[in-house]
């Protein structure tokens, strides 16, 4: 997975949307904000790419920017679409998979 550590410069809009690209056979990320409390991240999935199943020991918040994600929450499967997000509790087992290519903003906040 390729990452950006640099955080976002504060007090300046931007586009969540234009600041990750889609590469091949990757996943993108890049981290907005990194606190002890939590940390605010963006991914872009390319078609075919996941992340297996794993807890976190935070509340998580993902925002579907673009595109369809296949979301496993506690053996359920879900899918969550642009516009849409869901709410994953600290510790519940999830896996994430891009059928088609998908971005997503993730917000992880210590419980």
């Amino acid at each position: 997975m390729e990452g950006e550590k640099k955080e976002k410069e504060k007090g300046i809009p931007f586009n969540l949307d234009a600041e990750v690209a889609y590469a091949d056979g990757s996943i993108v990320s890049k981290t907005l904000l990194n606190r002890d409390v939590g940390n605010i991240t963006l991914f872009s999935f390319d078609a075919g790419q996941g992340l297996s199943e794993h807890t976190a020991p935070f509340d998580a918040v993902v925002y579907i920017l673009d595109g369809e994600a296949k979301i496993t929450l506690s053996g359920k499967p879900h899918v969550v679409s642009a516009g849409n997000m869901l709410i994953m509790p600290a510790e519940a087992p999830h896996s994430l998979m891009a059928e088609k290519p998908f971005k997503m903003l993730l917000i992880m906040i210590k419980g």
